[in-house]
């Protein structure tokens, strides 16, 4: 596995909130750049957002497809499951 940086840009507002808070849980080798209007999470090789892990925070039951409601940016290729997000670079 590659270990260039890969990224995801989102909004801030409440509907990401719970998202970043997940990627931030389950990937404890990123970097969260906070932002006035978004939230820029870098992470080397690889960076994971669980369905599983959002629906805890929230409460109710998230399809991933939901991340591109506030999505903004990312680098790397997406891998996507119904349970399971992911960008690395193959």
């Amino acid at each position: 596995m590659s270990q260039q940086i890969v990224f995801i840009a989102l909004q801030t507002n409440d509907d990401t909130r719970a998202v970043i808070e997940a990627i931030e849980a389950d990937n404890p080798h990123a970097t969260v750049n906070r932002y006035p209007a978004m939230v820029k999470i870098d992470a080397p090789g690889r960076l994971e957002i669980n369905r599983s892990t959002v629906e805890d925070l929230i409460g109710r039951p998230w399809d991933i497809q939901e991340i591109q409601l506030g999505l903004i940016s990312l680098a790397g290729n997406i891998e996507e499951t119904e349970d399971q997000f992911v960008l690395a670079w193959r």
